[in-house]
């Protein structure tokens, strides 16, 4: 039964990670080992996407997979999922991103059927990450991120995607990411899913507006149910659309959950912004840098 309310080598675990001042301490997700190595052989639905790299105006480079839409037609508009994996799926192989079913998720034949989509998976660098963990929505957009933000931009000029219907969601180090984006540029999804990671709860009014699913495993030791619980918390506290699905006796790995959920999918592709995506920066430091448009 559920309760619904609610960052050089790889490591096999992260630094522990020291929460705000007062609000005690949190563990990073953990960079999982890999047993062998990642191949689309080994990792089912891999070879629906396809192999792609990014590179920016200034050098900036990011490897991504790109799954598209069976029979893609130009005369429609598709929605696109920005999907971030977790730390230990960082690298340069452009293949174990899609490890931990979130390349099924949106490749199975049905899913592909009923709900035809561009998803996007980048691979976040060694050495690197989608969000400050140490302190949730601190410092600048990593660049990781801001790349990732830049693939959507040179997608829509590339494909048809319906500017109203961009989805982002995470696991892990990716659910941190997930919340780190989404408060810095809350016009642009229509809705987020996060899974087993949380964000800067003093930013959760920015996002009152977009539909949000969290997901997170009660026993988790790396990232604490009660952290997660917090952000959602805040976030309801500021008027938000947000639900939130706890797993009871799941430890760290709750997406093995969430990817079975019979209604994710629905729930993702039912959301609709009544006005385009903007990547227009919201209210914040000054630092902040703006993200291009492609």
């Amino acid at each position: 039964m559920k309760r619904t309310t609610r960052f050089h080598k790889t490591l096999v675990f992260l630094v522990m990670l020291a929460a705000p001042a007062g609000m005690g301490q949190a563990a990073p997700p953990a960079a999982r080992p890999a047993t062998q190595p990642a191949t689309a052989a080994v990792i089912a639905f891999a070879d629906a996407y396809e192999a792609r790299v990014f590179k920016d105006a200034n050098g900036g480079t990011l490897r991504y997979r790109l799954l598209k839409p069976k029979n893609y037609d130009t005369n429609q508009a598709y929605p696109l999922v920005l999907f971030l994996h977790g730390a230990g799926e960082r690298g340069s192989d452009n293949i174990s991103q899609l490890k931990n079913g979130a390349a099924s998720l949106f490749a199975e034949d049905k899913a592909r059927a009923k709900y035809p989509c561009f998803a996007v998976a980048p691979q976040c660098p060694e050495g690197s990450s989608w969000a400050n963990f140490r302190n949730p929505g601190a410092g600048d957009l990593m660049e990781p991120s801001r790349l990732s933000l830049d693939v959507i931009g040179a997608l829509q000029k590339e494909f048809n995607i319906d500017p109203k219907r961009l989805y982002i969601g995470g696991l892990s180090m990716g659910a941190f990411g997930t919340w780190d984006i989404i408060t810095r540029y809350p016009d642009l999804f229509a809705a987020a899913f996060p899974i087993c990671g949380y964000g800067d709860e003093s930013k959760a009014a920015l996002v009152t507006h977009i539909p949000i699913w969290a997901f997170q495993g009660e026993k988790d030791p790396v990232v604490k149910a009660e952290r997660m619980a917090r952000m959602v918390d805040a976030v309801k506290k500021a008027g938000g659309n947000i639900q939130y699905t706890e797993y009871p006796g799941v430890k760290h790995n709750s997406w093995v959950n969430a990817f079975q959920e019979p209604k994710l999918l629905e729930w993702i592709f039912s959301q609709k912004r009544a006005q385009p995506g903007s990547m227009k920066p919201a209210t914040a430091p000054a630092s902040l840098p703006s993200v291009s448009s492609g």
